[in-house]
């Protein structure tokens, strides 16, 4: 396969995209470079640590924003855009989506902070983007039931988990071109046949 595409998987918090990234990355062999956001950079992960650790409140939805635009765009110096120059295929778990839903749609009206903020300082879409939708009444249980310690969203509560399974499919009607829906509701061997499909077409 040539390397160089950059793919992302989006989804409400324990709706199994980090697992479907993993087995996809795996599926596409050692040409391909696994990462996450936040993260994904020494630098990137630092600010992982504040934000997703703590109470709820801790930050506001614009605070929120500006870190993670800043370990963004650590992690797309330091770690997305030399793979991609090496001709790697990058998966990362989550990216800008992820920030367009949790802090633009669903915690105030910052939609266009979030897309002004993407244009000066990141300036790069992903070729290719999996939203693995689920229930968002499951996917909470699933994703309390992990006891991360990383739970800061989850414990937002379950009708926030609502608003951003709304907001991830209207994202992928907005995005058509490059995202794709998978119900995650199924096995998982299942949603990862038609994942691995879907990216070998676009390879």
């Amino acid at each position: 396969m040539n390397g160089g595409l950059f793919i992302t998987f989006e989804g409400i918090d324990g709706s199994g995209k980090s697992t479907q990234a993993r087995l996809l990355a795996d599926a596409l062999g050692s040409d391909t470079l696994l990462t996450r956001e936040p993260g994904g950079s020494p630098g990137a992960e630092e600010i992982r640590a504040l934000l997703l650790q703590g109470d709820p409140d801790r930050w506001s939805a614009e605070t929120e924003i500006l870190l993670f635009t800043a370990a963004r765009r650590d992690h797309l110096e330091k770690t997305i855009l030399p793979a991609l120059k090496a001709h790697k295929n990058v998966i990362s778990d989550r990216f800008a989506d992820s920030t367009r839903i949790y802090q633009g749609a669903t915690r105030g009206d910052l939609r266009t902070m979030v897309d002004n903020l993407h244009i000066q300082m990141i300036g790069r879409e992903p070729d290719l983007t999996f939203i693995v939708d689920m229930n968002p009444d499951i996917a909470l249980t699933r994703g309390l039931a992990r006891n991360s310690g990383e739970d800061r969203f989850e414990d937002m509560g379950l009708e926030f988990q609502r608003r951003l399974r709304t907001g991830f499919l209207a994202l992928a009607d907005e995005f058509s071109d490059r995202c794709v829906v998978i119900d995650g509701h199924r096995p998982i061997e299942s949603v990862a046949a038609d994942i691995l499909s879907v990216a070998k077409a676009r390879i």
